[in-house]
């Protein structure tokens, strides 16, 4: 009961302005403004206008501020409201390095922003209608987009990248068939969209509203099948989800703090589940790094990490697994080099750690001074 009462906490003309952000953290070397300059971007997710704040990421991993951008769009709240995860999902920031674009979701306003990016500099190149209520997550492969619409029946909506801007894809929009609000209820809302590493399947977890991880078939053109192939989660609640090297969906699940893994047959259907928990509270979001996966407990304030062997087995780090304490409900994270920021969403900060050759975390400072309620965080 504890734990399940837990999931509440966690799914639960552009110019350049000062960010409204700190850095625990000294500076690194001076920005670069070329194409290999390393950046991490934050996306606010506030109601009253959605911004993203670029960092630039020094050679040590220190993060410093470089310039705050708004997306031309309003964050949202998914009900009833918790403080740590508003938006209930992962991947509603994403940068694609193939086109050198970041793609940001407006949930409360029902648009999607797409921005050039050369070095740590933005330009906003577009604002499009995503398809669908409260935009949550969205999944790139090659030119093809797919944005996910948490609210009301669960719509995900294809777009084409031309440039550095997103065509709608006509006749691309499938249903969920969900039965939600928009805003939707964090517990019952989808996670997260994303594509198989070959590009040939679409995946989106539901979480509460059924535990199913639900696989599209994408054909040439671009369009989905017609209907997901429905597949019950080995156990409840799938929220966030990556791969391993060899293809098989490594899935965090936060009905019992597990990470699972799955074996995608060519017809749509999982197999061969193998799970593991971590005996903390609600497992949420999780993300790949040097050959290791971790994962955020948003209720616990902390951060496990795991192995997963040849044939899918998880293991745990350490002797609990647990590598990190955090401040204040984390949530969403993101990969840089050696490097692994933690986002959390009450606490307000970005926590900065480098991955050790073993697995564990070291810690190297804190970005204080986010807002409440952000949500969302890719790198370059």
């Amino acid at each position: 009961m504890k734990r399940l009462a837990a999931l509440g906490t966690c799914i639960a003309t552009v110019a350049m302005a000062p960010v409204a952000a700190q850095t625990g953290s000294t500076k690194g070397a001076p920005p670069r403004h070329g194409h290999r300059q390393h950046a991490v971007f934050v996306q606010t997710n506030e109601v009253g206008g959605n911004r993203i704040l670029v960092f630039n990421r020094a050679g040590n991993g220190q993060l410093s501020p470089a310039g705050a951008y708004p997306t031309g769009g309003n964050g949202g709240v998914a009900t009833p409201g918790t403080e740590s995860d508003h938006l209930a999902s992962q991947g509603s920031l994403v940068y694609d390095a193939r086109h050198s674009l970041l793609i940001a979701v407006n949930a409360g306003s029902d648009t999607v922003t797409t921005f050039k990016v050369r070095g740590n500099r933005l330009k906003r190149t577009g604002v499009v209608p995503s398809g669908g209520g409260f935009p949550a997550s969205i999944a790139v492969w090659r030119d093809l987009v797919y944005v996910l619409n948490s609210g009301g029946p669960g719509i995900v909506q294809g777009f084409e990248i031309r440039g550095h801007r997103l065509r709608t894809l006509p006749g691309s929009a499938r249903s969920l068939g969900l039965a939600n609000t928009d805003p939707p209820d964090f517990l019952t809302s989808p996670g997260q969209v994303g594509f198989a590493p070959d590009g040939r399947k679409l995946i989106v977890t539901t979480k509460a509203s059924g535990s199913t991880i639900d696989v599209f078939r994408v054909r040439r053109n671009g369009l989905l099948s017609a209907s997901p192939v429905v597949n019950p989660a080995a156990t409840p609640v799938p929220f966030a989800f990556t791969f391993d090297p060899s293809g098989r969906l490594v899935d965090g699940e936060a009905g019992t703090s597990s990470v699972t893994t799955y074996t995608i047959n060519g017809d749509g259907t999982l197999a061969n589940p193998q799970s593991l928990s971590d005996n903390q509270m609600a497992l949420c979001w999780i993300v790949r790094a040097r050959g290791f996966y971790y994962v955020t407990n948003t209720a616990s304030n902390n951060v496990s990490g795991y192995r997963i062997s040849s044939s899918g087995q998880p293991s745990l780090i350490g002797a609990n697994g647990l590598v990190a304490t955090t401040e204040p409900g984390p949530i969403d994270m993101t990969v840089s080099g050696r490097f692994l920021y933690v986002q959390t969403g009450t606490g307000g900060t970005v926590d900065e750690y480098r991955v050790q050759s073993d697995g564990t975390l070291s810690t190297i400072g804190v970005v204080t001074g986010l807002p409440v309620g952000q949500e969302g965080i890719a790198a370059k």
